[in-house]
């Protein structure tokens, strides 16, 4: 029995009590054509040791890698190992191009966890330049019932990089250190 009469009981259309195929919320459409998949990172667990040897070592030119098609990548282009922006109406964020043919055409991936680094750290969605998808993706929950994330999918047009390269600075030292006044 695949009925859960507990959750169709709910009445949320979005979870009708039963396995479903669902419509994504968003759609690809002339300012965002290509579908993002933000996968877990080979590299770490989220975000943790983002830092560290091994995923460092996975970067290109210290930026996360997105993979796309090399039909996506021609007419954008777009070649291996260029810096690459990705972005929607939500945001924005940098990495460098990795072409594959696993990626199947229409879709880019970009994993997630890496530090999220503001290129104007006074700037509310500025360009993230380290390359985090969340600057991408909505910030709902899964469902009526659950509040999972979403992060993982969201649609987005995709650019050479052609400005003054920013520097990555996620893992550098506070400036100052933060001084507590005595109340």
């Amino acid at each position: 029995n695949w009925l859960c009469s507990r959750v169709a009981g709910f009445g949320y259309p979005d979870c009708p009590g039963h396995p479903t195929w669902l419509p994504p919320v968003e759609v690809p459409d002339a300012t965002a054509p290509l579908r993002l998949i933000a996968n877990q990172p080979a590299t770490r667990l989220h975000s943790q040791f983002d830092f560290g040897g091994h995923s460092n070592g996975m970067k290109r030119r210290g930026r996360e890698v997105m993979r796309i098609n090399p039909a996506d990548a021609a007419p954008r282009g777009i070649a291996e190992g260029d810096v690459v922006k990705l972005r929607n109406a939500r945001g924005a964020c940098l990495a460098t191009a990795a072409l594959s043919t696993d990626v199947i055409p229409g879709v880019v991936q970009l994993p997630t966890g890496a530090w999220y680094d503001p290129e104007d750290p006074m700037e509310e969605a500025s360009l993230c330049v380290h390359g985090n998808p969340n600057m991408l993706t909505r910030d709902v929950g899964t469902s009526s019932l659950a509040q999972g994330c979403t992060g993982q999918l969201t649609t987005v047009e995709v650019e050479r990089f052609a400005g003054n390269l920013p520097p990555i600075r996620a893992f550098d030292p506070p400036g100052a250190p933060i001084s507590m006044a005595a109340e």
